[in-house]
């Protein structure tokens, strides 16, 4: 970490990152017919009820590991209703992926500025391999710094993304499994998945493939959208 501005800068990425998909949990299971966390107030962009509901995971673990370790790692969930999830299975599937599906938009987006910047004459690819200096500014003024609050947002939503697509519980691509089941197998699947020895076991396979998993990736979607 360069300085306290880049770790603040991390963290509101992070919690922007994080409200938009408990949000986007939130409003797909509305959608689906469980108003569990939109009784919460939890359909909202307003990080305010998600902290609420995971302080530790939204602001004492992430400024914690920031100070520590230079990057934020923390959690966060929105309630949902079981007896819901159990009769709707394929909503419940679709719900779960929601969350990772708003990250994905905001890397787009995030891609987008670069493509639009680079267009413009104002940003160019940064040599550089760090997640936050993605692509670097031609020109002085707000330049700089919208490259660089850009590739930290980037950086950010695709870690979400790709950490929470992996397909083991509790992450979110577990679910998506339901979505190729019949009714009866995609309720048997759930019933598996939450238990906490696959749970854990699942946890610690994500720990140990990710990061090698995450730089491939990285590496991948950095040369095709900033060639």
């Amino acid at each position: 970490m360069d300085s306290w501005g880049d770790g603040v800068l991390w963290y509101l990425a992070f919690l922007v990152s994080i409200t938009s998909h408990e949000a986007a949990h939130a409003w797909a299971a509305l959608r689906g017919g469980d108003p569990t966390a939109y009784l919460g107030g939890q359909v909202s962009l307003d990080p305010e009820p998600h902290i609420r509901r995971s302080p530790i995971g939204m602001v004492v673990m992430p400024i914690l590991s920031i100070m520590y370790i230079g990057f934020p790692l923390g959690f966060a969930s929105a309630p949902y209703n079981l007896e819901w999830a159990y009769r709707h299975p394929k909503r419940a599937a679709w719900m779960s992926l929601a969350g990772p599906g708003a990250n994905l938009a905001i890397v787009v987006f995030c891609a987008l500025g670069f493509q639009a910047g680079a267009a413009s004459g104002v940003f160019v690819s940064s040599a550089s391999l760090q997640f936050d200096q993605l692509v670097g500014a031609l020109n002085e003024g707000i330049w700089p710094s919208a490259a660089h609050v850009l590739s930290i947002l980037f950086t950010m939503n695709l870690i979400l993304f790709v950490f929470n697509m992996l397909p083991v519980p509790p992450l979110d691509g577990s679910m998506a499994v339901a979505l190729l089941l019949s009714d009866d197998n995609a309720r048997r699947f759930q019933n598996a998945m939450r238990r906490p020895m696959f749970a854990l076991i699942g946890l610690v396979l994500a720990w140990n493939l990710f990061g090698d998993l995450f730089r491939w990736v990285f590496s991948f979607v950095r040369i095709w959208i900033l060639p």
